[in-house]
């Protein structure tokens, strides 16, 4: 049985005698949960299934939003590839890689359950047979590989308005093939760093610092974009073409992470699911009064777009602690992050990280933050076991994703040309524009 579902072996036992029946071990040796308890919970996973998914297309209204028109094919179009590419590579190993049920190839660091591809484990009978009763094989896999697919997502956006689609894509399948199942493993998958007592709930390092440090390679292999800094370093704002598509992305986002945050119980248990929604929620709500203050205060007025990032930065760095933090803690996360949020997007600019929609931030930044976060509000979690998942983490996933992308440089370059660059992705990229007679062909 996989850690993710001992960590929360308390939940599901809750259910289970909401219901006024047993609950079956982790060896399968106990009695199961009545049909009708297992009918609620899997009902429950697949509807936060649906609403992580939904979560695609809010990703991708973000990062419309914060760029520019003539981009914006571009950007819909790999963040539907990404859905693919996460579902398929998830199916042919990353589930397996991920969830080794105790068949470590290296102990605790890499292992492998079954092969390649997905089994059935409960028979053709479909009896509860699996997770302890709580849903299917299926759902879990369903739900677990809409994560996989997410943490691509976070690096289409840092990458934005200036990455080749080709090298991007056979980026995204290396990395969310390999590297986030492996790093995955650790905690989630019952190996070292689940033995160290690292606690991350829904994953704000093993989902989004993941995708983070991913995104910060791929914005450091790339470049500014084209006009973003002067002859002398000087910051020259691109701005991004709707924020009324930014607010509808960030909207859905949150919606979504009713799904992501409250799914992760992996029950149907109603304290510990409506409790989740709470924190998270009040995280979001935290981070937005923290992104309004902190602009309000340094630019003199308060900044939509680095408030929907707040909003985003809450929800990230309560998502590792979500089950456990205190509700006045989850306030101060989701306040803390929002207000780092907004200076840590100054922050990467002055150091010249060209991130159009903020991932490295909201993501990265935010994921370790809230992460941290945990060890120090929560008695029975060691800030030193969060300390060394937060490094052991950046150790893999930075370097790994540099090297992808730089042998991608190397051989097929990852950089599109300048007059490509200029005429907008859309058009070089796809041959196609998002708006009808918006953008017309010139030759420069």
């Amino acid at each position: 049985m996989e850690m993710r579902r001992v960590c929360r072996i308390l939940p599901i036992a809750a259910a289970a005698l909401f219901a006024g029946v047993g609950v079956m071990g982790g060896d399968g040796s106990a009695g199961k949960v009545s049909q009708e308890m297992f009918v609620v919970n899997n009902a429950w996973m697949m509807v936060a299934v649906f609403l992580v998914f939904i979560m695609h297309l809010g990703f991708a209204m973000v990062e419309v939003g914060l760029t520019r028109a003539k981009n914006t094919v571009n950007i819909l179009f790999k963040n539907t590839v990404i859905v693919a590419i996460g579902l398929l590579t998830y199916a042919l190993v990353g589930f397996n890689m991920m969830y080794p049920h105790g068949h470590w190839i290296v102990p605790g660091i890499f292992g492998l359950n079954g092969g390649l591809g997905l089994s059935n484990p409960e028979g053709a009978s479909g009896l509860i047979g699996y997770a302890d009763g709580a849903y299917t094989y299926w759902t879990d896999f369903l739900f677990q590989g809409m994560f996989a697919a997410t943490a691509a997502t976070i690096v289409s956006g840092a990458v934005a308005e200036r990455v080749k689609l080709g090298p991007f894509l056979v980026f995204s399948v290396i990395y969310v093939a390999i590297v986030y199942p492996l790093v995955g493993s650790w905690g989630w998958g019952g190996g070292w760093l689940s033995d160290l007592g690292f606690h991350d709930f829904a994953g704000s390092t093993f989902v989004h610092s993941v995708g983070g440090w991913a995104a910060l390679a791929g914005v450091i292999m790339l470049g500014a974009r084209k006009g973003k800094y002067d002859a002398n370093g000087r910051i020259k704002p691109i701005m991004g073409h709707s924020m009324p598509l930014l607010t509808i992305g960030v909207f859905l986002l949150w919606l979504g992470w009713f799904g992501f945050n409250g799914g992760s119980v992996l029950s149907a248990n109603p304290g510990a699911v409506s409790y989740v929604l709470v924190t998270t929620s009040l995280a979001a709500a935290a981070g937005i009064i923290g992104a309004m203050s902190a602009t309000w205060i340094v630019h003199g007025k308060p900044d939509l777009s680095m408030v929907l990032n707040g909003c985003l930065a809450g929800l990230v760095g309560v998502t590792a602690g979500a089950d456990v933090l205190s509700i006045k803690a989850s306030v101060i996360v989701g306040l803390l992050c929002g207000v780092v949020a907004v200076f840590a997007v100054m922050g990467f600019d002055r150091i010249k990280v060209d991130d159009p929609v903020g991932a490295t931030t909201v993501h990265l930044v935010c994921g370790v933050i809230g992460t941290l976060f945990v060890g120090i509000a929560c008695p029975e979690v060691k800030f030193s076991a969060q300390l060394i998942g937060v490094l052991a983490c950046g150790a893999v996933c930075f370097p790994l994703a540099l090297v992808i992308f730089a042998a991608l440089k190397a051989t097929v370059g990852i950089r599109v040309s300048e007059r490509e660059e200029v005429l907008g992705l859309d058009i070089g990229e796809h041959g196609m524009e998002a708006y009808n007679g918006f953008q017309f062909f010139t030759n420069i």
